[in-house]
C-alpha cells in the first residue's frame, strides 16, 4: 500500500505560480513513477507531468514550458511547480504512483486561476 497527500493548492491570479506537494509513504520502494493528473468539471481526468525513477519526464502540450516537475528522494515528496498559470488551469489535481501492486491516488487539492 501506498499513500499519498497532496498539498499547495490554492487561488492565484492568471500568470502567478503553484507549486503542488506530493508527500507518500508506505511500500514506496516499489514505486515505479509518480505523476500529477488534473480534472476540471465536465472533462475527464487527464495527465499533467510524470515523473519516472530515473528521473524521465514528460508533460502535456497544454503546460510544457510552464509547469516543471521534480522529486525529493529524502523526503519521499514529488513537486509540481507551476508558473505562468491560465485560467484553463483550474482544475483539481491529483498525485498519483505507479506501482506494481497497482496505481494510487491521493485526495486530490483544487487549483483554481482567476482571470
Amino acid at each position: 500500500q501506498v499513500q499519498l497527500v497532496e498539498s499547495g493548492g490554492g487561488l492565484v491570479q492568471a500568470g502567478g505560480s503553484l507549486r503542488l506537494s506530493c508527500a507518500a509513504s508506505g511500500s514506496i520502494f516499489g514505486i515505479n513513477a509518480m505523476g500529477w493528473y488534473r480534472q476540471a468539471p465536465g472533462k475527464q481526468r487527464e495527465l499533467v507531468a510524470r515523473i519516472t525513477s530515473a528521473d524521465s519526464t514528460n508533460f502535456a502540450d497544454a503546460v510544457k514550458g510552464r509547469f516543471t516537475i521534480s522529486r525529493n528522494n529524502a523526503k519521499n515528496t514529488v513537486y509540481l511547480q507551476m508558473d505562468k498559470l491560465k485560467p484553463e488551469d483550474t482544475a483539481v489535481y491529483y498525485c498519483n504512483a505507479e506501482h506494481p501492486l497497482g496505481g494510487y491516488w491521493g485526495q486530490g487539492t483544487q487549483v483554481t486561476v482567476s482571470s
